[in-house]
C-alpha cells in the first residue's frame, strides 16, 4: 500500500513537494479504493496519522517540513524511500535485456577518462588523428551509397538503455538534495557543539570554503545544470528525442508518452535541488556572519546549551509526540468589544404572515447545496497536460465529464482567468454538453478555451 501510494502520487508525475492536505486527500482516494476492492477495512488509521507515521524520525519514508512563509506542512519523499521503490520496480521481469550498448557505455566511458588524463601531446594527437581517419574512411564509404543501418534489435537495445538513464536522473536529483542537507546538517552540529571562540570557528568553517558548492555532488550537479541550460542543447535533446520516438522500432514498445518531455522534468527537478542548494548556503552564511554575537553572548551560549541538550536527547524520546496543547493561543471574547444595535434608518419590511410556531420548516436546502472542488479541477488540468503541451476545455470535460453541471463549468473558467496559464480565442466557439441530475442533457456555447502546459 505504501510503495504503491508514493510511486503513483510522488514519482510517476515527478512531484517534489505535497500540501499535507492535498497529500492526506489522495491518501484518503488510495484507502478508499483498495477497501473498496478487497471488500473489508484493511488500514484502520485515518490518512493523516499514516503521514505524520511515515515521517516520523523511526520510518523517515516521507519529509515534513515547513515552507518559508506557510503554515501548512508539506511532504517529500526521501532519497532511501525512492530507492526502494526503484528496487521493487526492478524485481519485474523485464521485457528486453541488452549487452551490447552497455559495452559499448563502457569502452566510451574509458576513453574518455584515457583522454581527459593524458599529458603527452603528441598521444592525443595522434589519436585524434586516428579518429579523423576513421571518420573520413565511412565518409568515403557514404558517398559511395554504403551505408550502415542498426538492426532494429540495436536500436530497442539503446532505447530502453536511454529510457532507464533518463528516469534514474530523476532520482538521482532527490538524492544530491539529501546529500546537500546531510552536510549541511554535520556543519551546524559542528557549530553548535563548539567551544571554542567565534574567531576559532570561523576559520574553521572558511577554512572549508564553499563546502556545499565543493563536494563532488556540488561539483557534478553545477556542470550538468550548466549543461541542461543551454538553449541549444535543449533544442538539440527536443530534435533528438521526437526523431527517436518516430522510428518504428520503437514505438513497437509503446514507451512511456512522458519520455517526450522528460528534460522538462529534469528542468523542474533541477530548480528544485538548485534552489534547495541556495537556500542552505545563504543560511550557513547567515549564521555565521552574526554580527551581534559579542554584544548577545550570554543569548547567543544559552541557545547552544539548548542545541546541544537537543542532541544529546535526540535519540533518548521513545515517543515523538511528548507534548500536546489544544490551541496556539487562548480565544478571548471580551463582551465590551461587542457593539450596540443600530437599527437602519429606513427599515426594509416584508409583508406576508409568519409561519405558525406549530408549522414545520424545511431545511432540505440545507443540504442540497452545490460545492465545487477547485483543486480537484485543477488536478484534472495537470494530469491532462502531463502527456500534451494544451488542451482545449472541451476535450477536457471529455476525459473529466462535468459532475455538478454549469457550477463546474464556471470554475474552469475562474481558474483559466486566475490561477492557470491559458487563451481564450474569441474568434472561435466550443459546444460543452453534459447531463443534469434529471438525466437531461444540457449544453452551452461559450469561446474557445485553451489551457497551456
Amino acid at each position: 500500500m505504501i510503495a504503491s501510494f508514493l510511486h503513483r502520487h510522488f514519482i510517476v508525475p515527478n512531484i517534489r513537494t505535497l500540501a499535507r492536505q492535498q497529500l492526506a486527500s489522495q491518501l484518503d482516494d488510495h484507502l478508499y479504493h483498495l477497501h473498496e476492492v478487497a471488500g473489508e477495512v484493511l488500514f484502520p488509521k485515518t490518512a493523516v496519522a499514516y503521514l505524520d507515521d511515515w515521517a516520523s524520525d523511526e520510518r523517515g519514508w516521507l519529509r515534513k517540513y515547513y515552507p518559508a512563509g506557510q503554515d501548512e506542512p508539506h511532504y517529500d519523499l526521501t532519497s532511501p524511500t525512492e530507492q526502494a521503490i526503484a528496487w521493487l520496480l526492478g524485481l519485474g521481469q523485464r521485457q528486453f535485456i541488452g549487452t551490447e550498448s552497455r559495452l559499448m557505455t563502457v569502452f566510451d566511458l574509458l576513453r574518455q577518462i584515457i583522454d581527459g588524463t593524458e599529458l603527452n601531446p603528441r598521444t592525443r594527437i595522434a589519436e585524434l588523428q586516428k579518429r579523423k581517419a576513421a571518420i573520413d574512411a565511412e565518409i568515403q564509404q557514404i558517398g559511395l551509397g554504403r551505408l550502415d543501418m542498426m538492426e532494429p534489435t540495436q536500436i530497442r537495445e539503446r532505447f530502453l538503455q536511454m529510457s532507464s538513464t533518463a528516469r534514474e536522473l530523476l532520482s538521482d536529483f532527490r538524492a544530491v538534495e539529501h546529500n546537500f542537507r546531510s552536510l549541511d546538517r554535520s556543519v551546524r552540529e559542528r557549530i553548535a557543539t563548539w567551544d571554542g571562540s567565534k574567531g576559532e570557528l570561523l576559520q574553521d568553517i572558511f577554512g572549508k570554503r564553499d563546502i556545499i558548492a565543493d563536494s563532488d555532488e556540488g561539483k557534478s550537479f553545477r556542470a550538468f545544470w550548466d549543461l541542461l541550460m543551454s538553449p541549444s542543447r535543449q533544442d538539440e535533446l527536443t530534435a533528438l528525442l521526437g526523431a527517436v520516438l518516430a522510428l518504428d522500432p520503437v514505438r513497437e514498445l509503446a514507451p512511456d508518452s512522458r519520455l517526450n518531455r522528460i528534460h522538462y522534468d529534469w528542468l523542474e527537478a533541477g530548480e528544485v535541488t538548485q534552489r534547495t542548494v541556495a537556500r542552505l548556503s545563504e543560511q550557513l552564511r547567515r549564521y555565521l556572519d552574526d554580527q551581534a554575537w559579542l554584544e548577545n553572548r550570554r543569548i547567543m551560549q544559552l541557545i547552544r546549551d539548548i542545541e546541544k541538550k537537543a542532541l544529546s536527547a535526540r535519540g533518548a524520546i521513545e515517543q515523538p509526540d511528548f507534548i500536546s496543547i489544544n490551541a496556539a493561543a487562548p480565544g478571548v471574547a471580551v463582551p465590551m468589544d461587542r457593539t450596540l444595535f443600530s437599527p437602519p434608518f429606513k427599515p426594509a419590511i416584508s409583508q406576508g404572515m409568519l409561519a405558525g410556531p406549530d408549522e414545520a420548516i424545511p431545511s432540505d436546502a440545507l443540504f442540497e447545496q452545490v460545492y465545487v472542488d477547485r483543486l480537484k479541477l485543477a488536478s484534472n488540468i495537470r494530469r491532462a497536460l502531463q502527456n500534451r503541451k494544451q488542451i482545449t476545455l472541451a476535450a477536457l470535460v471529455a476525459d473529466y465529464p462535468l459532475e455538478q453541471g454549469l457550477a463546474e463549468l464556471a470554475t474552469y473558467l475562474s481558474l483559466a482567468t486566475q490561477e492557470l496559464a491559458s487563451a481564450i480565442d474569441d474568434t472561435q466557439q466550443e459546444t460543452i454538453s453534459w447531463r443534469d441530475a434529471n438525466g437531461r442533457t444540457r449544453q452551452a456555447t461559450l469561446p474557445l478555451l485553451i489551457f497551456n502546459a
